[in-house]
């Protein structure tokens, strides 16, 4: 519905202001304005097949449908504007397309499309720009038909503000005298002020017009466009830490230039690659099945590629998917060091991470896009020899893109999928075995060892059980004493009574 909209809107005016281009294409206009007549039949049928929405459910009965449209008052525009007011051309002749104009009721159907198109573009800030850009040409377009129109009434060339007279050479062509009236209506509505001075009732009436107009543009304008500018700059901010506080309290503590220079080319890193490390607060505002859902989209394709998570379940990675929080390391920085207790386990989204020595310039071996590294420390294991430690220095290369998985995180998942803890905790003592870094007997010992607990703690619990019984079982013959004592208390109380009676 744009196009038929948009035609009516743009050429309906310029036929009747410019009367030379309606004649000499009046076969054609006939036939584009009864092609936008059809599409604007075809609208009403299409809105009596379209579902509504009622208390959330999409209502697709055709009898509902019908009589929801036949009482809302949209029918009603709709209706008058398709009245065929073009048999007023058997009167005034088919010069006259004025008669046309309930052809622009149709507007709230174009603006509704550009509401539409604008919640579902991938650019709707480029979306917005342009749409204020078309609604500037329509007025401007507008304004420059009423311009010529105005010169008509007048008289053509009748002083310096009308358009020249068609004696003139070259004035006299339909392109040249849309170009000349767009042009000085341009002038008028952008307050250039490099227009002939106007001498007549009706060029003040049109100028004072005008300039009201362009207030009103200007002003629609700049506040678009810093709604855009705004929305840009909060987008922005959502997606990317701000770097200017960081930099303020670096200066304001006195850390120095180098680290305050590391800091702003991390910051830079992020924002030249698009690179967000709080993708949890930007998706916090969805539902939880549907935050789930983008989730595993993005992130799960990383996940799968861990051989600790291979024969998981479904569910239970996408668990883990909500859990993976991303980080960027700069170039020379550290991600874990030999030595220090293990709590996360690393993805490498992007980049490249090296395997140093002690010194920190030795070079053992090269860690690429797709691999991971400390899986064992965030899993419990018996005669783990390695005690949940790092056993090797990681320093990223360069930029390095990697998702971080804690072991409190892990945890809390598995509780609710014992069987998965239990499979993971076996593919983990494989692990070690290949690396020869399970102590068996070790393993063994503490298998022991939580045995006898185990055995304590149910003993303990059964210990626990009797004793309730027994406070149970005294609880109760203490009611049944104090029950007894009351009944004798009431017997003497009467028999004081009869007593004291006589």
């Amino acid at each position: 519905m744009v196009v038929p909209i948009m035609y009516n809107w743009i050429i309906l005016i310029l036929r009747s202001c410019f009367p030379d281009v309606q004649q000499q294409n009046l076969p054609v206009w006939l036939a584009l304005d009864y092609l936008s007549d059809l599409l604007y039949l075809l609208d009403i049928v299409v809105r009596f097949h379209t579902g509504f929405l009622e208390q959330g459910i999409l209502i697709r009965d055709r009898a509902r449908i019908s009589r929801c449209c036949r009482r809302s008052a949209r029918l009603l525009w709709d209706l008058a504007s398709v009245l065929p007011t073009d048999l007023l051309y058997l009167r005034l002749g088919p010069h006259v397309p004025a008669v046309r104009a309930n052809r622009l009721l149709r507007t709230p159907r174009l603006l509704e499309a550009f509401d539409r198109r604008e919640t579902r573009t991938s650019y709707p800030h480029a979306f917005r720009i342009a749409k204020l850009m078309l609604y500037v040409f329509v007025t401007i377009h507008w304004s420059s038909c009423g311009y010529f129109a105005l010169s008509g009434a007048i008289g053509y060339g009748a002083d310096d503000w009308v358009y020249p007279n068609h004696s003139q050479p070259g004035f006299a062509h339909p392109r040249r005298q849309y170009l000349y009236s767009f042009y000085f209506s341009t002038l008028i509505l952008t307050t250039v002020g490099d227009t002939p001075a106007p001498r007549r009732q009706e060029e003040f009436l049109f100028m004072a017009a005008g300039l009201l107009l362009a207030v009103m543009g200007f002003a629609t304008i700049m506040g678009g466009m810093s709604s855009v500018i705004r929305t840009l700059s909060t987008a922005e901010a959502a997606f990317y830490p701000d770097g200017d506080r960081v930099k303020a309290y670096l200066r304001l503590q006195r850390a120095g230039r180098r680290l305050e220079r590391q800091v702003t080319r991390w910051h830079q890193h992020l924002r030249m690659n698009r690179k967000m490390t709080n993708e949890l607060q930007i998706l916090q505002h969805l539902p939880e099945r549907l935050r789930a859902e983008v989730a595993v989209s993005v992130h799960l394709p990383t996940l799968r590629k861990v051989q600790l998570f291979q024969s998981c379940e479904q569910s239970l990675l996408e668990e883990l998917v909500l859990k993976l929080r991303p980080q960027v390391y700069s170039p020379g920085e550290y991600v874990c060091r030999k030595g220090d207790v293990g709590r996360e386990m690393y993805f490498i989204r992007e980049g490249q991470l090296a395997v140093v020595g002690d010194d920190g310039r030795t070079q053992y071996a090269v860690l690429g896009e797709g691999l991971y590294f400390g899986e064992i420390s965030i899993i419990n294991i018996r005669g783990n020899k390695s005690g949940n430690r790092r056993t090797a220095n990681i320093k990223s290369i360069g930029y390095s893109d990697l998702f971080c998985l804690s072991k409190e995180d892990l945890q809390q998942v598995l509780a609710e999928f014992p069987s998965a803890q239990a499979m993971l905790e076996a593919k983990g003592r494989e692990i070690l075995l290949r690396m020869n870094k399970l102590d068996e007997s070790a393993e063994a010992a503490e298998a022991v060892q939580q045995q006898e607990l185990a055995r304590r703690v149910g003993a303990a619990a059964d210990a626990l059980d009797a004793l309730q019984t027994q406070v149970a079982r005294l609880l109760a013959e203490l009611e049944s004493s104090a029950f007894k004592l009351a009944l004798r208390i009431e017997r003497l109380e009467w028999q004081t009574r009869g007593w004291a009676g006589p």
